[in-house]
């Protein structure tokens, strides 16, 4: 009730001053098209809580590797460097995702309209290309479950248009623990034709002992006007992370005697993954007149990988263990067909959205001894061997209506998952194991936006979103048998929010959310042991909170953004879990009103920037502070809240066809010890990823038009 009366003080206060007058001139608003898929709309007069970082924000002074970097500006989103290129970022939106052991679970993402998510709900983000971004948006709330399956929130990247003219574009970063990039981008356009076409090449030592990673990428959109109504884009991406080294989490005692050491257990068995992707994707958009129009969305991919595991040799004895070392294939595939209509209804416009998406993946899914003889971390015996098929069809609709005062935006979707698996390892004690499940929901969602006046946007929305296990949830059973854990159930959620638009004054906004959602059938880690997972139904759940930004210039030079985050997300109901593997059956409880882990309770971000714009200079101090997190569900342990403090500062020459842009960056200035992110439920209680000191980067970038 407190954050509420605050809510409602804010509101308050901000009509008031929108009702003395808001003749002042505006600076342009962002727009986006994630929240209504395929419409351009002004993210300002939405019903949703969407965010959008340009590509500007996302390479100032940055890596330009990891979205973490600039993640951390968006409320409701944590984004952890786990600093462990082998199991990705850890991603969760207002709490969805945080239970990911590695990849990103629970939310949609999505690079130039092509999935990045499968249709069981796993994603990555490795072949992200920041460096030729046009922007990034983030959906948060209701809204999301439009996208259907574990759509908790909407990652959405967008890759930059080439021209006007040609240009070529290098760039260099160097920094603390080996870190090295350097990227190539040619971009232009030439009659009908439009490209952007660019390559990147990355590697650190890391800030732990074996950790060392190195990642080649290139990324590709190329557009042509073929008419007057005709659009067609072609997407091309790729990515070849070889032996990636895993360190594994450490314990606590070993966390605070040396945060940069390896797992004793990753050196022993020299925990690595090899990662190879490659895709691409055609969206063809087509006016049919002054009312409709469609856009069909086509996309083809292939997705390998090798993960050698820290499985000790003793529990990989029994006929029925899938052995220590993961091999996958996966080939995707999918398309998306939608019709938008463009009318008026009661004198304000309409637009009608609908669709129909069919996506599918084919895995075979192998698993190996990670010894042969004395010798450990290499490819032994063959100990599990199956095809996976998981398909998804979704019919979607969605209408947005406009009147003078009033926007109403109103959606539907309807999804059918469907999961089989095909034993191909059948052997004395180990039985054919082949099986399958079916999953469908209907998610709504209802939107209303109130315009107090042209600075001033009251919002509220509701609606419904559910979650399917992935196919590496569903891998391994509670109870150490083989086959797949066909009882996992999806979860279900319900979530409100109500929220207020504002721009009190000129090039000033603020954005602020009250939000809750409730998720029966939680999905939750059961345990985790080795850098393998296995997953259970926990019981409902709630996560409340709220979220706000504040963003605005002054004086010419000075500029300041702010983004905090307050989330309460807990178990509702106790239920039985597992402290070590294998555990035939959960045999501890969990509390009801305990933290879920891996979300931690408070977030926030602050920058104060001055920039003089006659000698090209910027500089900027950065503030980022995470609350503590709770490790485990039982809340045994915490990682401890950390707050740091980075400067950063930028040269620029413009000098004829040339510009040229120099940086450098200091991160954890004070070189604080921390915990950048946790493993959950971690079965040796090896829990804390740790996070770099003090570390530097320098960066160069040319860019030649022509």
């Amino acid at each position: 009730m407190k954050k509420a009366a605050i809510a409602v003080a804010v509101l308050a206060a901000l009509q008031a001053y929108a009702q003395t007058g808001t003749t002042q001139e505006k600076t342009l608003r962002p727009v986006v098209v994630t929240p209504t898929p395929g419409v351009v709309q002004d993210a300002f007069g939405t019903a949703a809580s969407v965010d959008v970082i340009d590509g500007a924000t996302l390479r100032n002074s940055q890596l330009q590797v990891n979205l973490s970097e600039s993640l951390v500006r968006v409320p409701g989103v944590t984004a952890l460097n786990r600093q462990n290129y082998a199991q990705d970022l850890q991603i969760s939106i207002r709490g969805f995702g945080a239970r990911s052991t590695f990849g990103v679970r629970g939310l949609r993402l999505y690079a130039d309209g092509i999935p990045a998510t499968m249709p069981d709900g796993q994603g990555q983000v490795s072949h992200f290309d920041l460096s030729s971004a046009d922007r990034i948006e983030v959906l948060r709330g209701p809204f999301s479950s439009l996208y259907g399956n574990s759509s908790g929130g909407v990652i959405s990247l967008f890759t930059a248009d080439g021209g006007p003219g040609k240009a070529v574009e290098a760039s260099t970063a160097i920094g603390s623990d080996g870190v090295r990039r350097q990227s190539l981008r040619f971009g232009g356009e030439e009659g009908a034709w439009n490209w952007n076409l660019g390559a990147t090449h990355f590697e650190t030592d890391g800030f732990r002992d074996h950790s060392a990673a190195q990642r080649n990428a290139f990324n590709g959109k190329v557009k042509l006007k073929a008419t007057h109504d005709t659009r067609l884009t072609f997407v091309f991406n790729g990515v070849d992370m070889p032996d990636v080294q895993d360190p594994l989490g450490l314990t606590r005692a070993e966390f605070e005697a040396n945060p940069r050491q390896a797992s004793p257990a990753a050196l022993q068995f020299n925990t690595r993954k090899s990662v190879d992707q490659v895709q691409a994707g055609a969206i063809l958009d087509h006016r049919v007149n002054d009312v409709h129009s469609l856009k069909l969305t086509a996309w083809r991919g292939r997705r390998g990988t090798e993960q050698f595991q820290a499985i000790p040799v003793g529990t990989q004895t029994p006929p029925t263990s899938p052995g220590g070392v993961i091999s996958l294939d996966r080939n995707y595939q999918g398309v998306d067909a939608q019709w938008i209509a463009r009318t008026r209804l009661a004198g304000g416009p309409l637009t009608i959205t609908a669709g129909l998406m069919s996506d599918a993946l084919e895995e075979n899914r192998r698993g190996y001894l990670n010894f042969v003889g004395p010798t450990l971390g290499v490819m032994g015996a063959l100990r599990r061997n199956e095809d996976n098929k998981v398909g998804s069809f979704d019919q979607y609709a969605q209408a947005q209506w406009e009147s003078e005062r009033v926007s109403l935006t109103a959606g539907v979707r309807h999804s059918v998952v469907r999961f089989e698996s095909n034993d191909l390892y059948v052997v004395p004690g180990n039985g054919n194991d082949s099986g399958s499940a079916r999953y469908q929901a209907t998610t709504p969602v209802l939107g209303a936006v109130y315009h107090v006046n042209d600075a001033l946007n009251v919002y509220a929305s509701a609606g419904k979103g559910f979650e399917t296990p992935t196919f590496n949830e569903l891998a391994y059973r509670p109870n150490g048998q083989a086959g797949l854990n066909f009882n996992l159930r999806p979860a279900e959620s319900r979530q409100w929010e109500l929220g207020v638009k504002a721009e009190p004054a000129r090039d000033w906004r603020v954005n602020a959310a009250l939000f809750q959602a409730r998720t029966t059938d939680e999905i939750a880690v059961l345990s985790n042991t080795g850098g393998r997972s296995t997953f259970q139904n926990a019981g409902d759940t709630r996560r409340r909170g709220f979220e706000a930004v504040l963003a605005g210039r002054w004086a010419d030079a000075w500029s300041t953004y702010a983004a905090l985050t307050w989330l309460d997300a807990s178990y509702r109901s106790s239920f039985l879990t597992c402290v070590t593997a294998p555990c035939a059956t959960p045999n501890t409880l969990v509390a009801a009103g305990s933290r879920i882990p891996g979300i931690p309770r408070a977030s926030a971000f602050a920058e104060l920037v001055w920039r003089h714009q006659p000698w090209g200079l910027e500089a900027g101090l950065e503030l980022r502070y995470v609350g503590r997190m709770a490790v485990d569900d039982r809340n045994t342990d915490y990682a401890a809240a950390a707050t740091l403090w980075n400067l950063r500062a930028g040269l620029t020459q413009k000098v004829d066809r040339w510009t040229v842009r120099e940086f450098v960056r200091v991160d954890n200035l004070a070189g604080r010890n921390y915990v950048g992110s946790v493993i959950v439920n971690e079965g040796n209680r090896r829990f804390f990823e740790p996070a770099p000191g003090r570390t530097w980067l320098l960066g160069l970038n040319a860019a030649y038009a022509f």
